[in-house]
């Protein structure tokens, strides 16, 4: 059986404290045909060196090219144009893959062309002894017990019905790093909004919940770092602006595929004529 080209995509920015791990993680991938796709926002540090070391350690073409930084958004297309593959396997400079990702979700893909997206339960690493990490992974460790009912295979337009789609954690399918895509995808959903900073990764993980099924594996075949940059920017959250005004987009983008209520709710907060019926209720 012929098997889809992986492009495992990882878009850098002065990652060499983490990305010798992250390439390590890459290359020991059970899974081929790969491709390594780079896209670096001008490092300073060490991050590219450290990537060409392992050329010569690897028949995985790997593949580096530099961006002008206008933004995390997008590198994170950069990465995605300037690949070959069938299939999008995103790969964080601070996270790791299990040697088995790919192959597993390439397997459950395979089952079904119209899958355009599957993700995983993720572990983490986290430095020292920090007691925000801990709490941020206490309650947002199992994104997807999140859902009020979620299968191995199902329409994205299921999950979008979830009355609770809007609850916390907004952010029900996980980080770029658990996630696979159909290249396909892009043509149909767009690419990754260049203008959030917040919400960006969910956002499109929504967008493709329109047109496409969702896999679901229930393992964890990822590991997200945590540390001090990534932990002041999540418990700072409420500073981005896109976060506060992420369920205005969900109105102009999503609303149509909503459950009653969050429709009606967000009618009336959103909606020109639903705002003069609400003073008069």
């Amino acid at each position: 059986m012929s098997y889809p080209l992986v492009s495992i995509c990882i878009p850098t920015f002065n990652g060499e404290k983490f990305i010798d791990e992250a390439m390590q993680s890459a290359i020991a991938q059970t899974y081929r045909p790969l491709e390594i796709i780079v896209s670096d926002d001008a490092s300073s540090d060490e991050t590219l060196s450290i990537i060409k070391s392992f050329i010569s350690k690897t028949e995985i073409p790997i593949k580096i090219f530099h961006h002008k930084p206008t933004g995390i958004g997008a590198n994170w297309n950069n990465c995605v144009k300037k690949s070959n593959g069938d299939y999008i396997k995103f790969l964080f400079q601070d996270d790791l893959l299990t040697p088995d990702c790919i192959k597993a979700m390439i397997e459950l893909a395979i089952k079904d062309k119209e899958i355009g997206l599957i993700f995983s339960k993720r572990g983490f690493i986290f430095e020292g002894n920090d007691n925000d990490q801990k709490k941020w992974i206490n309650q947002f460790k199992d994104l997807h017990s999140s859902w009020k009912k979620i299968e191995n295979i199902q329409h994205g337009r299921k999950l979008l019905k979830d009355k609770n789609f809007l609850s916390t954690p907004r952010n029900k399918i996980g980080e770029p790093t658990v996630v696979l895509l159909k290249k396909s995808v892009f043509e149909k959903a767009g690419y990754f909004s260049t203008e959030l900073t917040q919400s960006l990764d969910y956002e499109f993980w929504y967008r493709v919940f329109k047109y496409f099924k969702v896999g679901f594996i229930d393992r964890e075949l990822a590991t997200f770092r945590l540390h001090d940059q990534q932990a002041t920017a999540k418990n700072k959250k409420s500073n981005f602006p896109d976060y506060n005004d992420y369920p205005e987009i969900v109105y102009h983008n999503l609303f149509w595929y909503l459950h009653p209520k969050l429709k009606k709710d967000l009618f009336f907060k959103y909606n020109y004529f639903g705002k003069l019926i609400k003073i008069f209720l």
